[in-house]
């Protein structure tokens, strides 16, 4: 019997909040890099491909740990895996502020095998990146299957949408803050200040989090309400918490494995573009540099949070007509693939003012987190919660790769049309596929799982 709504404790919703936060850190962390690249590109004199060659380290080391770190949180549980991620990351941010010596050690070592060619900023920030995405690769995988854990599935979508907004919070506080510090305090004080963050978050984490099986806090309507008929897996895992491991080769086997990847691999970098690439857009295209980005940016990113918690709340829409969570989630999807058209309009218009691609971009950014929050709760739609962690870290490696690939070409085409005066062509064509991209992967999903199928026989 569906438990009534006002004997029901609110204490998920408690943990919902600790999955925001981390998220807010994840993306302050990563976004310091990017906005201090036009400062750091003077200083070091990068060009656009090296700067993408230090960007897609941390993309690529990020989309091979999160193969592993989906794994290692199935293996190690939520609470001891988010512990050791946040980290891992919080030191990898830091680290970044002593990049020149890192570098320095670095080339010294490559020198006594041959290899000198790489500039001693780039080794450094190269490093570092590495170790940020080493441990930043954790947090989708726990923060998803930490949903799996305390929401039934018909809450989850909303539960993602609203820790999956704590990306779009640590993308407007990002550009408010590191700026600013990066001016009167100098760059290095930027990583260390903001890679420090993350050791309060792992006080309040510790102090907090249990699993609903041995959680006090929570009430005995909540915990049943939590694990009712359409979470039995939960019940069944939390209550003998013993890991099982579950063969790689056997979840590619699913066509449901392959719909999310390629969802994931096909749009990610859509959001990778515009994390890493905005601040540079706005110095290459209008002239702006350090504190003159803050607003737009903040303007920018303020429209994604629409479409972080919208988007995670529209299927409901359609469940409460009758659709599975499935079959609902993929017509929101549609729906949202569509809004990121807008985007093509961002460099014709861009003359009128730099206000026009802003505006659009931050559309199309927001139409992006509205789809992140769906797609990766497809996942839990059709997987037992002990294959979550797995499933989001294929996924979540492929999304790196995506980036990588987005953010390497992306560098190219901007100093080859640098070269030839017309660097506004670089930024039409990667404009034209962050605005495609979605339709793109919904279109390859539905024709993978045109319905809904629950896996049931891992």
């Amino acid at each position: 019997m569906q438990i009534a709504a006002e004997k029901v404790g609110k204490f998920r919703w408690t943990i919902c909040a600790l999955l925001f936060f981390a998220t807010t850190v994840n993306y302050l962390d990563r976004q310091v890099l990017s906005l201090l690249k036009p400062m750091l590109e003077d200083k070091f004199g990068w060009s656009n491909s090296e700067y993408a060659n230090i960007a897609s380290v941390f993309q690529f080391t990020y989309a091979i740990c999160m193969l592993f770190a989906g794994r290692i949180i199935d293996i190690l549980g939520t609470k001891k895996g988010y512990t050791w991620a946040i980290i891992i990351w919080s030191i990898g941010a830091i680290v970044h502020a002593f990049a020149i010596p890192i570098g320095t050690a670095v080339s010294t070592a490559l020198g006594w095998i041959g290899i000198v060619s790489v500039p001693i900023s780039v080794l450094g920030f190269m490093v570092s990146r590495a170790l940020l995405g080493l441990g930043e690769a954790g947090n989708f995988p726990a923060a998803i299957k930490v949903t799996a854990e305390y929401f039934p599935k018909k809450e989850r979508s909303f539960a993602t949408g609203i820790f999956n907004s704590g990306t779009n919070v640590g993308a407007i506080l990002a550009p408010l803050t590191v700026p600013w510090i990066a001016t009167n305090w100098g760059w290095e004080m930027a990583f260390i200040i903001i890679g420090g963050i993350g050791f309060l978050w792992l006080f309040f984490w510790l102090a907090v989090y249990e699993i609903p099986a041995k959680q006090k806090r929570l009430s005995a309507a909540e915990r049943n309400y939590i694990l009712e008929s359409d979470n039995k897996e939960v019940v069944i895992e939390t209550a003998e918490l013993k890991p099982e491991k579950i063969s790689w080769v056997k979840l590619l086997n699913y066509r449901q494995t392959w719909a999310f990847t390629i969802g994931k691999f096909m749009t990610d970098g859509v959001w990778w573009f515009f994390l890493f690439w905005l601040p540079a857009f706005l110095k290459d295209q209008y002239g702006m540099t350090g504190t003159e980005i803050m607003l737009p940016l903040v303007v920018l990113y303020s429209l994604t949070m629409f479409g972080s918690i919208g988007g995670g709340w529209f299927p409901v829409y359609f469940i409460n007509k009758g659709y599975n969570p499935y079959d609902g989630r993929l017509r929101a999807m549609l729906m949202i693939a569509v809004i990121p058209l807008v985007v093509l309009l961002a460099q014709p218009f861009g003359y009128i003012s730099f206000w026009v691609p802003v505006i659009l971009i931050g559309i199309g950014a927001s139409a992006h987190q509205a789809w992140s929050a769906n797609i990766f709760t497809t996942v839990s739609d059709m997987f037992p919660q002990k294959a979550i962690g797995s499933i989001v870290g294929i996924g979540g490696m492929a999304g790196g790769i995506g980036g990588v690939i987005v953010t390497k070409v992306g560098g190219a085409l901007f100093d080859h049309y640098k070269a030839l005066g017309h660097i506004e062509t670089g930024y039409t064509i990667m404009f034209t596929f962050c605005a495609v991209a979605y339709l793109l992967a919904w279109s390859i999903m539905k024709m993978l799982v045109p319905r809904f199928k629950l896996i049931t026989d891992l």
